[in-house]
């Protein structure tokens, strides 16, 4: 393929659009609440109204507030309305027509309100609104445009320093340097090089990787291919958790539909640059998260970490230099390539550039998935955004990170949502879950929770994280019962910080974040749950005192 057809397929593509069109957001989310009978409804609904070549249904990505799914828009009104039954087709589809509708309309979503207008979509601008299964949708979106430029027009050291002046950290959690590692792994010396795309999203409560894959494939592929034209490499693996089927399917989709249309494969858009991509399943096993267990899980071996260094950069996949970044952080390539290291550089703060997505849960109205300036308020994300608490609710805190992270109080929740900031208050950014909680919640028993999430995803290879996550939980179990003293309190406290300190990878060392966090901000949770010895009345001191005096 040459630019010429690609720009053919964009244009093609347009012209054959329908006046209007009504997309049906067909992500897991969506699907697990019977989108898929909406969708199926409503294209029978078209038909038998005779509009078929005037109306156009068809499934996209995420459509960002999940708390209200099924979602439907009706364009060019641009309604979007949910939850959508499929009882509501005719009248959705009556509505696009010259017939008044027979049937009352679902509810209309207010795009006004600050969870639309709020967002800044730079990983998500193609997110519900084209169809995942289609590369002549991406296309015709700007899809692969970038790689064409890329590989015509830049050398592999411009593409580095492009990434390096946007500022552009890993979206994994570390938020290490993007620039730094594509220039690692560019230097390092091989025969052969690898790029890996890390969907191991394990976080309880996390949904964003997922949705981008589901959303928005092609964009991942593109990223990785950029990617490995920068560091030389000519094999990928996406390497996705099993429990993820939909994003595994259409991966697989899009990476078919782009080794067609010569978009992977070799000599790629007529140049000298061949790269194939392939997709490795993981078992579930949250610990595959981390870049040296996950390179583990691929050669076929037991996911567990390794010491570092030698780090994968420069001895990775079969030993060889492996440059791994989340989905997240490759969704991001396409959009710096296409408008500039300054634009992307000028988002954000000045550490931390750019956006950030986060996957919205808990007790909040408007739970779903949002992209965000970094630097935000966490304030803003939940009062505004997220609506606040359901039910005139009011809401304690907010869990950032995932199991590594930590809880932050409402009492700091004009914190602003960067790495610093969150790491100043004790939590991380990690991939993007947020979980809120309302004062009905026991953060003793969060702390637990996640202290039993660890010990379970714990792959046993060091003692600090095999017994000292089990021995946190045991103690936090003891506490919840109201078996435990004071003293356990602090014994509890000094394990965590043994813990954090020994373990050999960062499921171990940030293990006990929940559990710290809790501790600095609601002790009066632990300490309402402590045994405490009863109390000794004068009387009963004096007759303890006598014998004593006589011996």
């Amino acid at each position: 393929m040459d630019l010429a057809e690609l720009h053919e397929i964009a244009e093609h593509e347009r012209k054959a659009r329908r006046p209007m069109q009504i997309s049906c957001c067909v992500a897991a989310g969506c699907l697990s609440a019977d989108a898929q009978a909406v969708k199926d409804r409503l294209a029978a609904e078209v038909a038998a109204a005779g509009l078929a070549d005037q109306v156009e249904v068809c499934g996209v990505g995420c459509m960002r507030l999940c708390s209200q799914g099924p979602l439907v828009r009706a364009d060019p009104a641009a309604a979007l309305y949910g939850p959508v039954a499929p009882a509501h087709a005719p009248a959705i589809v009556a509505s696009l027509g010259e017939r008044a509708p027979t049937a009352a309309l679902p509810a209309a979503c207010d795009l006004g309100q600050p969870f639309f207008t709020r967002q800044r979509p730079v990983v998500l601008e193609n997110s519900g609104q084209i169809d995942p299964e289609r590369v002549e949708a991406y296309i015709a979106a700007g899809g692969y445009a970038a790689l064409h430029h890329v590989l015509h027009d830049m050398r592999p050291s411009d593409v580095i320093d492009l990434i390096t002046r946007s500022g552009l950290r890993g979206r994994g959690g570390a938020g290490y340097p993007t620039g730094l590692k594509w220039a690692t792994v560019a230097k390092a010396r091989g025969e052969r090089k690898f790029v890996v795309c890390n969907g191991d999203e394990g976080d309880p409560g996390a949904f964003m990787d997922r949705s981008v894959l589901e959303s928005d494939p092609h964009r991942v592929l593109e990223g990785m291919a950029i990617a490995a034209y920068a560091v030389g490499a000519s094999q990928g693996y996406a390497y996705v958790r099993g429990e993820y089927p939909l994003a595994i399917r259409r991966l697989e989709i899009a990476i078919r539909q782009a080794r067609k249309h010569g978009l992977l494969g070799s000599q790629i858009f007529e140049s000298g640059f061949d790269f194939r991509v392939d997709i490795r399943i993981g078992a579930g096993a949250f610990v595959c998260g981390e870049e040296t267990a996950l390179i583990a899980s691929i050669e076929g071996r037991r996911g567990t970490p390794r010491p570092r260094p030698p780090y994968p950069a420069e001895r990775g996949l079969w030993g060889c230099p492996t440059l791994i970044n989340n989905v997240e952080t490759f969704a991001n390539i396409t959009p710096i390539v296409r408008n500039g290291a300054e634009w992307f550089a000028n988002i954000g703060t000045a550490k931390s550039k750019g956006t950030k997505v986060f996957a919205l849960a808990g007790k909040i109205r408007n739970t779903g998935l949002i992209e965000v300036p970094m630097g935000i308020a966490l304030r803003t994300i939940v009062e505004e955004l997220g609506g606040g608490a359901p039910d005139g609710g009011q809401i304690k805190a907010v869990q950032t990170g995932g199991p590594s992270g930590g809880c932050i109080p409402a009492a700091l929740f004009d914190t602003p949502v960067d790495y610093e900031s969150l790491a100043q208050v004790g939590s991380i950014m990690g991939s993007g879950g947020m979980i809120v909680m309302d004062q009905a919640t026991s953060m003793v028993e969060v702390a637990q929770f996640f202290m039993e999430f660890c010990r379970d995803e714990s792959c046993g290879k060091c003692v600090p994280c095999r017994v000292g996550t089990a021995q946190l939980h045991r103690l936090l179990t003891r506490i919840r019962a109201g078996e435990a003293s004071a003293a356990d309190v602090e014994r509890l406290r000094e394990l965590c910080e043994m813990v954090r300190a020994t373990s050999l990878c960062g499921l171990g060392q940030a293990a006990p974040n929940p559990v710290l966090s809790t501790l600095r901000y609601f002790p009066e949770e632990y300490e309402a749950l402590l045994k405490h010895a009863p109390e000794v009345t004068d009387q009963q001191a004096e007759g303890q005192a006598g014998p004593a005096a006589d011996a």
